[in-house]
């Protein structure tokens, strides 16, 4: 069938305001045009829908109980045009985010804070999880964006930036790490350490490193989260190391964190999305923010943690 739009809107306009007239008024059409739009209309249907005279118009009874059916599906129609223009605007969606935990309490929370000041409307799905599960996420699209450590080399991953976070040591406030003039790799291997699960980005980059000088960590323990790791390190089971990123330490006032002065203790980081697909404007728009705040050093992941 070649039944459009415009004829149904013709039909509809003419009915409620009861003039032809009045209607190509409405419709910014001319007369005549109106006219045709409405016969095509009769003629698809093969149905007369509109009694007319030289002074009136008024729907047959089939006109009238098209009339209802024809209503809803011009509101639905425009309300589909209205929140697509939205969408498009920015003004409101939601917006799909898989991250890493250290990600999801650090940058990821003042991208977001920023984004909304702006974009009020919009909100946030975020899965803060594992490394591995980051990549399946965005590869399954089921989220728009991912931050994921490590490097990428996935044809069905898309990197939209690179940049890299430092790791740091963390120790309570009166170990003698703290003392030394700058944290090493032999100095760790000296110590009891809380390392991540081997699934994570961090255990990656501490595993490497410790392989590439020769050494093997003194592993007192493996924890899946950071939090896990901070205390354990509060209960004085050993050091940890962490991203330069992670928050947990902030609320640590017993605990102190330096920066490991060796470049294998760096951590590439990606903000990815799926490979060859548009992203909803929202997540556009804040994937632009996303990056901007990964390449800030005053409060992102390459910025610094609290000090000795």
């Amino acid at each position: 069938m070649d039944l459009n739009l415009r004829q149904v809107r013709a039909f509809v306009s003419v009915v409620q305001v009861g003039s032809f007239t009045r209607a190509a008024a409405l419709l910014n059409l001319s007369q005549p045009a109106l006219t045709v739009q409405i016969q095509r209309l009769e003629e698809m249907l093969n149905a007369r829908l509109l009694d007319r005279t030289s002074r009136t118009v008024a729907p047959t009874r089939l006109g009238r109980e098209l009339l209802p059916v024809f209503e809803r599906v011009l509101r639905d129609l425009d309300a589909v045009v209205v929140d697509t223009r939205d969408l498009a605007a920015r003004r409101h969606g939601v917006v799909r985010v898989a991250t890493l935990p250290s990600f999801a309490a650090s940058v990821l929370s003042d991208a977001i804070v920023r984004f909304r000041a702006e974009h009020p409307a919009v909100t946030f799905r975020i899965k803060d999880v594992l490394a591995q599960r980051v990549l399946d996420l965005v590869r399954e699209e089921e989220a728009d964006l991912g931050i994921v450590g490590g490097d990428v080399r996935d044809p069905e991953i898309g990197v939209l930036h690179r940049t890299r976070d430092a790791l740091h040591v963390i120790y309570p406030a009166d170990h003698p790490i703290g003392a030394l003039p700058r944290v090493t790799i032999a100095a760790l291997a000296e110590h009891p350490l809380i390392l991540m699960d081997p699934a994570t980005s961090v255990r990656a980059v501490v595993d490497r490193a410790f392989v590439g000088s020769g050494r093997l960590p003194r592993v007192a323990c493996e924890a899946t989260y950071m939090m896990t790791a901070v205390s354990m390190v509060r209960a004085g089971l050993g050091l940890t190391i962490l991203p330069g990123a992670a928050r947990e330490i902030r609320a640590e006032p017993l605990l102190r964190s330096r920066p490991i002065d060796d470049p294998l203790f760096e951590r590439p980081v990606c903000l990815i999305k799926k490979a060859g697909r548009t992203m909803p404007p929202a997540a556009e728009a804040f994937c632009r923010m996303v990056a901007d705040r990964l390449a800030d050093p005053g409060g992102t992941a390459a910025g610094a943690a609290p000090g000795p």
